[in-house]
């Protein structure tokens, strides 16, 4: 599938600055599941910036101004061909050492009500990729559940001799509600919780930010999910908002411990965040 992406965003400064910095996280990178086909990003200073992989390989810019306007504007755009892989990521050779993602932050501290149901549960081998998929479904049902949870089956298979897994799944777009509901929590909180129950339980887990494509008539959102350790399969994509692994309409942006460590824009010296001014991430034809 083919989705295309445009995203304007503001950042005020405000009067009297002699200098900014800003550090971009807006690049998406081409991978098992998606090639960029073409991305651009516009903003005053863009053509002198840095460029570098950061240390859990994400495309980042630095890029500075002097005597920056008060309204900074950055407008991203670009094509990307995304891949259905029912959430398999793998072992991309170079990638960051699952290790890293043991790590526990302020932001994704494991939450009593789901780890107390897998504390004893099988973790290893054959057993992990269930065990998952079940806390996917637990964040759900802790944090808040889908208006409309999509219906859904998935299987995995694997051999005991091995330890090597593969998985598939399927799954029906909810039909729209047409009772009011209360506001649901944001990705980043359900991703928070799987990945501290994940890393309570000795499973490497980190936190992916990027775009959605909804809906064929142009419904989008910024959105979380998370990518858990598995010893056969590598690296596999979860989304517990959704309820199932992303698909060919998510685009993946940058990953990281946390929220914290995955801003699209932070700047120096420190002001309020960005303000997304307009959003659009449409299925190309």
């Amino acid at each position: 599938m083919k989705i295309a992406i445009r995203h304007d965003l503001s950042l005020v400064l405000g009067p009297g600055v002699q200098r900014g910095v800003e550090h971009l996280l807006l690049t998406p990178q081409s991978g098992p599941t998606q090639n960029v086909l073409g991305w651009t990003i516009e903003m005053p200073g863009i053509e002198t910036a840095a460029t570098f992989i950061d240390g859990f390989g994400n495309r980042a810019h630095l890029v500075s101004q002097v005597k920056p306007e008060a309204e900074l504007l950055i407008a991203v755009s670009g094509t990307i061909e995304t891949i259905d892989r029912n959430g398999v990521i793998g072992k991309p050779w170079g990638d960051t050492p699952p290790a890293l993602y043991r790590r526990p932050t302020a932001e994704t501290k494991p939450i009593g009500a789901i780890t107390s149901k897998f504390r004893t549960a099988p973790r290893t081998g054959a057993d992990r990729i269930p065990l998952l998929h079940a806390l996917m479904t637990r964040v759900a049902e802790v944090i808040g559940g889908p208006e409309e949870a999509p219906a859904q089956a998935q299987s995995q298979t694997g051999d005991d001799a091995t330890h090597s897994q593969s998985q598939s799944q399927s799954q029906s777009a909810p039909e729209a509600s047409t009772t009011e509901a209360a506001p649901r929590p944001p990705a980043s909180a359900y991703a928070h919780a799987f990945i501290g129950t994940a890393r309570a339980l000795e499973i490497p887990a980190r936190y992916v930010s990027g775009y959605l494509a909804l809906a064929e008539d142009g419904a989008t959102a910024l959105h979380a999910w998370v990518e858990a350790w598995d010893d056969g399969l590598g690296w596999i994509a979860f989304d517990p908002m959704l309820g199932y692994c992303p698909t060919d309409r998510h685009v993946r942006i940058a990953v990281g411990l946390d929220a914290a460590s995955t801003p699209m824009v932070r700047s120096v010296p420190v002001v309020s965040s960005p303000e997304n001014r307009e959003l659009s991430v449409s299925v190309a034809q």
